[in-house]
């Protein structure tokens, strides 16, 4: 892990100069490219100088104690030393986390499909109050939200909806949110008071662009038709709705959103290229996860992964037993602390595998 370190560290030192140098600034794109390498190794060389540190200070104040000291200084250096030492196993496994091979899609944007589950109408509204938490999640890390296509319920709530947030590291934040969302709650139309159990399905995907994937257009059936549903002024009156099927998976996108074909069709095939490329992912995570449990559970999209119980204003995951008593709060975006505890999970897990050697 050392060897790594100190290579790591001359890289960077090396990439200091590299950006600084008028000729690589001239040559925009190798300059943006060192620039993200660098930003990459940059915590792991704060932490790496921060272990060294601590190890500085260790030797120094051992050869203090080996010497002729005062009673009240040397109890000083000696409850230094025993500060430092405490801090070091927390620092290594810093470093090691650090260390870990990331997700090549971490740094990507996501399309987000949201699907009303058991549950009928109560399903479709708790879909639209999960579009919302999401929106609002966004809005506090000024990530932009784009609707990419809305099959809405006359009461309002939504059989499905797919949009993309765009912004920093969206995919890390968001990727374990796929998975089935259980809602407790009394629906407004009960007159007894009952409550009922409704499920929505959430998926997250990494957008990918189209040199990422290439999709043989003789692999495609795209049909026309009229778009449907409370759409507004004009939606309705043309052949704007695009269909698009994947003929080899068998995957089906239809946009209806835009009075506009083209523009339905460029949304329609981002979802199918983000779809197509998830598909490969999940079968991949699938092998692996069939090999080791440590992972939290980015695959399986009939896990059921978390609970929103109304009654009792609460928030349960289920797949790290996470329980939060402010519902009001997550479903109005406040979602950090759920999503850092699943990260820091996940993290500990594959330190966990990557420790045992398996």
């Amino acid at each position: 892990m050392f060897d790594k370190l100190s290579f790591i560290e001359e890289r960077f030192a090396d990439l200091e100069q590299k950006i600084s140098n008028p000729d690589i600034i001239a040559d925009q794109e190798t300059w943006r490219k060192l620039c993200k390498e660098r930003s990459d190794l940059e915590p792991i060389v704060a932490k790496y100088k921060e272990y060294k540190l601590l190890l500085e200070n260790i030797e120094e104040a051992k050869e203090m104690l080996s010497g002729q000291l005062e009673k009240d200084f040397r109890e000083m250096v000696e409850l230094e030393l025993d500060e430092c030492k405490a801090q070091i196993p927390g620092v290594e496994d810093a470093l090691k986390i650090l260390l870990l091979p990331k997700d090549p899609n971490d740094e990507k944007n996501v399309i987000v499909e949201i699907r009303g589950g058991a549950g009928g109408d109560e399903a479709a509204l708790f879909a639209g109050d999960l579009l919302r938490m999401y929106s609002m999640y966004a809005e506090t890390r000024r990530w932009k939200v784009e609707m990419l296509n809305a099959n809405q319920t006359d009461i309002g709530g939504y059989k499905e909806v797919s949009f993309a947030i765009n912004g920093e590291s969206a995919y890390s934040r968001l990727k374990f949110e796929s998975g089935v969302h259980r809602v407790q709650r009394i629906p407004a139309t009960e007159s007894g008071g009952r409550i009922h159990t409704s499920t929505v399905t959430v998926a997250v995907l990494p957008e990918v662009e189209e040199v990422e994937i290439d999709i043989n257009p003789n692999d495609l059936r795209i049909d026309v038709f009229r778009a449907g549903g409370p759409g507004g002024q004009c939606v309705n009156t043309t052949d704007s709705a695009v269909r698009i099927t994947h003929l080899p998976t068998g995957l089906v996108v239809s946009c209806q959103d835009e009075k506009s074909q083209h523009k339905n069709k460029d949304k329609a095939m981002k979802i199918l290229r983000s779809r197509i490329f998830d598909k490969a992912l999940q079968e991949q995570n699938a092998a692996i996860s069939a090999e080791r449990k440590s992972q939290v559970g980015t695959g399986d999209r009939s896990e059921r992964i978390r609970t929103y119980n109304f009654p009792q204003g609460r928030v349960t995951d289920h797949r790290i037993g996470l329980t939060l008593h402010r519902l009001e709060s997550v479903l109005n975006g406040d979602l950090d602390e759920v999503i850092d505890a699943l990260i820091t999970t996940d993290q500990s897990e594959k330190l966990k595998y990557s420790n045992s050697g398996e």
